[in-house]
């Protein structure tokens, strides 16, 4: 017995609603008809899917989790074929679902998704923002294609272009007393508080700076806004290390802060596009990877 495409997409719906009657009810099925295509669709691949709770739903067996993931790649490089065929290969179309991290997201996607629709009008982007793991499971799933992320920690089944590096820099108060210097040695803060971006793999890479320096910052201040780090520097609380530079040196309250370069030996960030290893990759993939390189002039 041979599955079809539309029994995938049965599935896929029952594993986003976990309840097979209103997964039903989004494909205008009954739930007898829907049951019945799962039924067809593990005695096809000769594995449960499902587990069924009673009065609490459904949700996927391991082995279903598996291939649900290879099910959404089937799924959309079946929409790539169609939209192939409508456009007979003279354009990119359909939805692109990526990620990206969420530091990252307002100083590249405003430019690389203008970008984009210049180069491919008819190729939809749909972003999730999220932190590093949460991305990384994403596109383990399945669930998005690619993402702009962090080269920190990165599972090794996933794949990446690096696209750009950024340097980390001290955040100042601008009326720190070394607020004028050219460049600042970690050393020469070993007295004042710091305040840091408490985001997880990121704390781990700012404070591995203090390692090397041979001390260990009193931290006053720890949160995972961006911005709210950099209000803080800029009302006196302390100093910081961040590596990506907004456009103004203004915060959100009015307060104004410098960067300095860092004398130590530190590492930067390399931004990278992450996607699953080994899935074949789509024509709007490929498209938005370009996209990507000639933003980034990598």
């Amino acid at each position: 017995m041979q599955y079809s495409l539309r029994q995938l997409r049965h599935l896929l719906c029952i594993a986003e609603h976990q309840n097979i009657s209103s997964a039903a009810r989004e494909l205008f099925l009954s739930q007898p008809a829907l049951s019945t295509s799962i039924a067809q669709l593990e005695e096809a691949l000769g594995l449960q899917l499902l587990i069924r709770h009673h009065a609490r739903g459904v949700s996927l067996t391991p082995a279903g989790n598996t291939f649900l993931a290879r099910a959404r790649s089937l799924l959309a490089h079946a929409e790539e074929v169609t939209a192939t065929g409508r456009a007979l290969g003279e354009s990119v179309q359909g939805v692109l679902e990526a990620g990206c991290f969420w530091t990252l997201s307002p100083f590249f996607l405003p430019g690389l998704l203008v970008q984009a629709r210049q180069l491919h009008p008819e190729l939809q982007i749909q972003i999730t923002e999220g932190p590093l793991d949460e991305l990384q499971t994403l596109l383990r799933n399945g669930r998005i294609e690619m993402a702009l992320l962090y080269d920190i920690d990165l599972d090794p089944n996933l794949e990446y272009d690096t696209l750009t590096q950024i340097e980390p820099h001290v955040l100042l108060p601008v009326n720190h007393r070394l607020a004028n210097q050219a460049a600042v040695s970690l050393r020469t803060l070993r007295k004042e508080p710091f305040i840091l971006l408490d985001l997880p793999h990121s704390r781990d890479y700012f404070l591995s700076f203090f390692q090397k320096a041979n001390f260990r910052p009193e931290v006053r201040h720890r949160s995972r806004s961006f911005e709210l780090v950099r209000g803080l520097v800029a009302s006196g609380e302390g100093y910081s290390i961040l590596n990506l530079q907004p456009a103004s040196h203004r915060t959100y309250d009015g307060g104004e802060v410098k960067c300095l370069p860092i004398k130590d030996k530190v590492s930067p960030l390399s931004v990278v596009l992450a996607r699953p290893r080994g899935l074949r990759q789509t024509r709007r993939a490929g498209a938005f990877i370009s996209c990507c390189r000639q933003y980034f002039g990598s």
